[in-house]
């Protein structure tokens, strides 16, 4: 019988300056850092991690991530990284970037540490990466067989980063507890293909609880660029507890809807957790979940500033074939619309993103 599972990073620090530090924990595993950084935080980087590392007598090759996390980004790094001999990672940036670093790291067999510098997603805590085409659209999950080594949630460098990026990683945790409920009763398979276990279920509970009692106070933090005691509980939420607690429970529908998603050209430039928010409406829609319960999810979506309705992202019109196709790949037996219990058609999918889309326009103002 498949095993129930509980995975995570082998550390997870949270705290403001953790950045300045970074050597300490490059040390325990190597003297060669191949750095991979967003192109934002690069002049940091080149500025002061370098010669940090350089002073502590650790050695350093730095390479500006792309921007996209393809077959082809991967394959360029890796073969940079064996060129230059490193034998230690150290990802700096978005999600996408350290998932790149993940999938660089499994492919060399070498140690990483993970800085995020927004908490935008749960992707530092998680042994898969998320491959997409060239041109944006969702590919395929690559699952390694071990989480990151260290992730170091710098709460200063995070405060620091646009409302928007925050508020997408609240997106992404807010499905956390009612993906891992939905895969729990139907004894699904989690994010490493193993049964959802209890654990798993009570960090997606403990991450929802979180996000209710803080999402004001943390938003207000953000907006000011001040790290408060709310902004920690909540980045903590959205990196650790949602991260650990989707790998150890599974994900659901909001995940497949907001894979298909992918396809519509106009919601290219919308961020993960935003596109999951529209997903977990899409779910409580096709659980024909309590009232209450679905108030309060459009309660931390507003407070939050997320895209409530498709015309939040920027969208004038329904174009019916586009969303028809999303249905279709969020029903794409490879995704994880099977984690909801029963068999879900991609005429019922279609039919509950219009309806999610119809009661989020209700409670919009």
């Amino acid at each position: 019988m498949t095993p129930r599972s509980v995975s995570s990073p082998k550390k997870f620090l949270i705290g403001a300056g953790l950045f300045d530090q970074v050597g300490d924990y490059l040390a325990e595993h190597g003297d060669h850092v191949f750095i991979i950084g967003d192109r934002f935080f690069l002049p940091r980087i080149t500025e002061r991690t370098v010669p940090q590392l350089q002073a502590q007598g650790l050695r350093a090759h730095v390479e500006t991530f792309a921007g996209e996390c393809t077959t082809d980004e991967i394959e360029r790094l890796t073969a940079a990284l064996q060129t230059a001999g490193c034998n230690v990672i150290l990802a700096v940036g978005g999600g996408k970037a350290l998932d790149v670093a993940k999938a660089v790291s499994h492919h060399c067999k070498l140690p990483q540490v993970l800085v995020p510098t927004i908490a935008s997603t749960d992707a530092p805590c998680t042994a898969l990466a998320v491959i997409y085409k060239p041109n944006g659209e969702f590919d395929h999950y690559l699952f390694m067989p071990h989480n990151p080594d260290t992730v170091l949630a710098d709460t200063a460098i995070i405060a620091q980063a646009p409302a928007r990026f925050f508020a997408a990683g609240v997106g992404d945790a807010l499905a956390t507890y009612f993906e891992a409920r939905a895969t729990w009763r139907c004894n699904g398979t989690n994010l490493i293909l193993k049964r959802p276990s209890r654990t798993g279920l009570g960090l997606g509970e403990m991450c929802y609880q979180i996000l209710r009692r803080n999402i004001d106070a943390a938003m207000g933090a953000v907006r000011n660029h001040a790290v408060t005691p709310a902004l920690e509980e909540t980045i903590e939420a959205t990196i650790y507890l949602s991260g650990v607690g989707a790998e150890a429970a599974g994900v659901a529908a909001a995940h497949a809807v907001n894979n298909g998603m992918a396809v519509v050209p106009a919601l290219h430039g919308a961020q993960h957790g935003e596109k999951v928010a529209f997903g977990l409406l899409t779910q409580l829609v096709l659980e024909n979940a309590p009232l209450d319960e679905v108030e309060e999810v459009i309660r931390i979506i507003k407070a939050a500033g997320l895209p409530l309705s498709l015309r939040d992202f920027g969208l004038t019109e329904w174009v019916e074939a586009e969303w028809r196709q999303v249905a279709k790949l969020a029903c794409d037996k490879n995704d994880t619309m099977g984690n909801m219990g029963r068999p879900i058609s991609e005429q019922e999918v279609y039919d509950a993103m219009r309806a999610a889309n119809s009661l989020a326009e209700r409670y919009h103002d």
